[in-house]
């Protein structure tokens, strides 16, 4: 599934027209009845209860008198408030000028004296005021109305995205329509997915309005929104004829004094998402704990000071490396001198894709030049705090500028990169990017990051390409969480908990019968 910012949006709309050949007028009709059906979806008696669509002067509104046509017509009763005026043109114009001739209610708001009342008067509420459509910040009358909506209403379907959020930022535009549903057309709007308009759209849908895949596909969007039919189709079958060495084997180089949960959590991610071998490389003084802990996954003691491991340890490090078909570095190692030095050797010598994590990215930061010597496949996994390291820009700015920064660091580098937080974006070094939607504020919690990399890991060793393999993962991982969050409740998500939820998620995704 696609995501794109307003200006693409409007190249897909003029290629429908011109090389499709299907008029504007008709999407508009499209996307009406699709935002119809979902009423329908979300109302079993839709025909008992009653609707209100408040409509702006631009085609958004001209989605919502198409809206309230549809509704009229199935006998239901239906009023329209127009917010801007009453001056029309193009496909709105024509959409009004049909509904001015049926017997359907239409007001114009100039004040707000009542409207409180009057929104508290119908079931459902259909915001159809700005859509993609809006610039600079919402005043007036229109905020009032957008306020009211929100403080009064019942139920409330956004048309294409919420009224007053920047559909390419997320910032929200003063005030800004908080749905319970938002009904999009042929692709996410980028703004959806960011902070902080994502908490306003509510459930999303996305809905298909007859425009040809290859209408779409040939505007070349970069930014993808992941879903269970991306990672069904990437994930590698298993072949009858098979053994363990086929399903790839991870090196996991991980763990410090007070940090066995980290190394355990990674490398028992990688074996339950479907890795063949698993090898977890740890300090020697912590070997006897994680054999104990650990039955599916081998140790590898090695030398270490002070419960870290030592740069004593770079040869046999280097020998393991040779035998995997991925290595994850950095889960709980600690920051020192000795772990930099490790890191540094792995990324210079390794031929195999290396995921950094952790306190491997916190050494990497400390020498970015490490990165210029390494010849292998590279994927970093950061957290705001820990991109900020990486970059040395400032917290806020990251998170005001997630997929510009991401998209810059990967181009950069030649890298991929996994910006962690909700709506965890994932970023090849071509600059394709993608969004996912999984996950709640449950995964905020100590080792849902140990558990992100062992799945990162887990999916990389079996031979799929860096980035693809990244996005599976926080789609899987994220699931995992929801899943976790429903079996437990949000307040009892663990990192643990999660992982012993990736079988029901791969299960889920995979279609595979109980």
């Amino acid at each position: 599934m696609k995501a794109c910012f307003a200006s693409e949006m409007r190249g897909v709309d003029k290629a429908a027209s011109e090389i499709g050949g299907i008029p504007s007028i008709v999407l508009m009709e499209n996307a009406a009845m699709a935002c119809v059906e979902e009423l329908k979806n979300d109302f079993a008696n839709l025909s008992e209860k009653s609707v209100a669509v408040f409509c702006g002067k631009g085609n958004n509104g001209g989605d919502g008198f198409a809206i309230a046509r549809h509704l009229y017509n199935m006998g239901i009763d239906v009023a329209v408030y127009l917010v801007c005026g009453n001056e029309f043109k193009g496909d709105a114009k024509i959409n009004f000028d049909i509904i001015k001739r049926m017997n359907i209610n239409i007001d114009v708001i100039s004040d707000i004296e009542d409207l409180k009342y009057i929104v508290r008067s119908y079931d459902i509420i259909v915001d159809a005021i700005f859509g993609t459509g809006i610039s600079g910040t919402v005043r007036g009358i229109s905020y009032d109305v957008i306020s009211e909506i929100n403080d009064n209403a019942k139920y409330i379907m956004a048309v294409d995205v919420p009224s007053g959020i920047n559909s390419d930022s997320g910032e929200i535009c003063g005030v800004c329509i908080k749905a319970d549903k938002t009904v999009t057309f042929a692709a996410y709007k980028v703004g959806m997915l960011m902070f902080p308009a994502a908490d306003y759209v509510g459930k999303a849908a996305v809905k298909n309005i007859s425009i040809p895949d290859y209408i779409i596909d040939g505007q070349n969007l970069k930014i993808n929104v992941i879903d269970d039919k991306f990672v069904r189709s990437n994930f590698p079958k298993r072949e009858n004829n098979s053994q363990k060495g086929d399903y790839g084997k991870v090196l996991v180089i991980a763990g410090s004094a007070g940090m066995t949960g980290a190394a355990y959590l990674s490398s028992q991610t990688a074996v339950t998402t479907g890795s063949g071998l698993v090898t977890l490389a740890v300090p020697s003084s912590l070997n006897g704990a994680m054999e104990a802990k650990t039955t599916e996954v081998m140790t590898v003691p090695l030398s270490d000071r002070n419960g870290r491991i030592s740069a004593g340890a770079i040869d046999e490090i280097l020998k393991r490396v040779d035998k995997a078909d991925t290595v994850l570095i950095g889960p709980g190692l600690g920051r020192c001198d000795d772990v930099s030095e490790v890191v540094e050797s792995v990324l210079e010598y390794s031929k195999v894709p290396v995921i950094i994590d952790a306190d491997g990215i916190n050494a990497v930061a400390e020498n970015m030049k490490a990165l210029s010597s390494c010849t292998c496949p590279v994927i970093f996994t950061p957290h705001t705090v820990e991109m900020s390291r990486l970059t040395g820009l400032e917290r806020e700015y990251i998170e005001d500028n997630r997929l510009v920064t991401a998209k810059e660091f990967a181009e950069e580098n030649g890298v991929t990169l996994i910006l962690k937080g909700h709506h965890t974006i994932v970023t090849g070094q071509d600059g394709e990017q993608y969004i996912n939607i999984t996950g709640n504020s449950g995964l905020a919690t100590g080792g849902s990051g140990d558990v992100l990399a062992g799945t990162v890991a887990s999916l990389v060793s079996r031979g799929i390409n860096e980035t693809v393999a990244s996005a599976m993962a926080v789609y899987i991982h994220g699931l995992a969480g929801d899943i976790a969050k429903d079996k437990y409740g949000i307040e009892s998500v663990t990192a643990s908990k999660v992982m012993e939820c990736i079988p029901c998620a791969l299960r889920q995704i995979l279609q595979v019968e109980n």
